[in-house]
């Protein structure tokens, strides 16, 4: 999907909408494409029990797929998981543990992950999927996004992409420069993440951003981080509702507040071709980013802390 930006007429902006995947989101991919290779690797079984941190997105791919190999699935979540991700992990069948403990940063991550390891010792026959570290994560989009996103658009200058859990990143990254060598890939992270060496602070929006530093991004290809805030977010996420007719979700909101804080810092001269992802969908965000008063409590906590 091609997007022009009216106050960026030199940015020429495609965008995969990842919301068409089966469960809705750009994690399809990786929950996927890891299962298969896990089996046919023999790596795990049917017996096996799948465990995984989640914040919403992952946990429903991963919670399909699961029901689909027949294989068990527990999902760690937390508070900060929208009503409908964890409607949806329950519906395909996954059981849900849901911490309730802040970490030292203020976000769950921390804690999700102690309780992984938990049952890690608890169950013995169990595979902690890890996409923070998995390369698997990577490969996923490195032979599915990656190598789309090359095939569709002819020439690409800039490749915009929001950081988690750093698959997506370091998988596309690595594709993308192998066809584009003299592309540029940008980062983006909100402000409270701690992945590119920023203070951490509270966090509310989900899908991007992370608690620690994940070390599937020492085989990313990043050129550039730019940093945007969880109100730019929203109206971002508006803009794409009123504007363009897009109902995505936050980190995708975060995508665009990005791209338009880089270029409107700089002075490219020339048109430039813009590849980025928009990850899921809007209908997972109705009770936050779609929720007026849900946004007015973050825009005012926001205010506080400046």
């Amino acid at each position: 999907m091609s997007v022009q930006l009216q106050d960026l007429e030199q940015v020429h902006l495609f965008v995969k909408l990842e919301a068409y995947n089966p469960t809705g989101s750009v994690k399809d991919r990786a929950a996927a494409y890891i299962l298969r290779k896990l089996l046919d690797g023999g790596i795990i079984d049917r017996q096996t029990t799948i465990i995984e941190s989640t914040s919403g997105n992952f946990g429903v791919a991963l919670s399909a797929f699961c029901k689909y190999n027949q294989l068990r699935f527990i999902a760690v979540i937390d508070p900060n998981i929208t009503a409908m991700n964890e409607m949806l992990i329950r519906a395909y069948g996954a059981e849900v543990i849901k911490v309730r403990q802040p970490d030292e940063y203020g976000g769950y991550l921390l804690t999700r992950i102690n309780k992984i390891k938990e049952l890690q010792r608890e169950i013995l026959n169990s595979y902690w999927i890890n996409q923070y570290e998995n390369p698997l994560n990577a490969r996923a989009y490195y032979h599915t996004l990656g190598k789309e996103i090359c095939f569709q658009v002819d020439e690409i200058d800039y490749v915009f992409l929001g950081v988690s859990s750093g698959g997506t990143i370091t998988g596309v990254s690595r594709k993308v420069k192998e066809n584009f060598p003299n592309v540029k890939v940008i980062a983006v992270d909100v402000e409270g993440s701690v992945i590119f060496n920023r203070p951490a602070k509270k966090r509310w929006i989900p899908g991007i951003g992370s608690s620690m530093v994940p070390r599937i991004l020492e085989e990313a290809y990043i050129d550039e981080v730019v940093i945007t805030d969880e109100v730019s977010t929203i109206r971002a996420c508006y803009e794409l509702l009123e504007q363009h007719s897009f109902f995505v979700g936050g980190s995708s909101g975060s995508v665009l507040a990005g791209i338009r804080k880089y270029f409107q810092e700089k002075d490219i001269g020339s048109p430039v071709n813009v590849v980025s992802v928009f990850p899921d969908r809007g209908e997972r965000y109705y009770d936050t980013v779609y929720n007026k008063e849900w946004c007015d409590k973050i825009m005012e906590r926001c205010k506080e802390k400046k």
